[in-house]
């Protein structure tokens, strides 16, 4: 499942305030209740999800990429959303590196296979280069969709 596929523009912050990891959770998990993709109800069920993946392990996986993710029964689909940070956010990442695009995804329980190929994907796509600097780069929302619309250089 491709980035495209999950974001619109609303669903982009291109400049986050958090610089922090759980701030820049609850970031992205805010943006995305008020987008009406997550009922307001299960926003702190969905966050508490989110919180114990993250002290199994942190979800910065190097290259200034972090990846959150749970599953919940609160959403019927996968709901994403995208955060880009030039400062970096503090992520406790494998790198020990700054985190510089956060994509925080949820996906229906018990469709763990949608979860790993969500998962695998995400970081597939950027893990390359070429598309980190692209992102890094890029001026509006609608610039860094487009970024996700075209994939990665074959």
């Amino acid at each position: 499942m491709s980035l495209a596929s999950l974001l619109t523009s609303e669903q982009i912050v291109p400049e986050m305030k958090a610089a922090e990891r759980w701030p820049a959770i609850v970031e992205l998990i805010d943006l995305l209740v008020g987008l009406r993709k997550i009922d307001p109800a299960c926003r702190d069920t969905i966050l508490a999800a989110l919180k114990q993946r993250e002290e199994t392990m942190s979800t910065g996986i190097g290259f200034g990429i972090a990846i959150p993710h749970a599953s919940s029964d609160s959403v019927t689909e996968v709901v994403a959303a995208f955060g880009r940070s030039s400062h970096g956010i503090e992520f406790d990442a494998l790198d020990n590196a700054p985190v510089r695009f956060v994509v925080l995804f949820i996906v229906p329980k018990n469709q763990f296979q949608t979860h790993l190929r969500t998962l695998a994907s995400i970081a597939k796509f950027l893990n390359d280069r070429s598309v980190r600097e692209r992102l890094a780069g890029a001026q509006t929302k609608e610039e860094i969709l487009r970024i996700f619309e075209q994939g990665a250089p074959k």
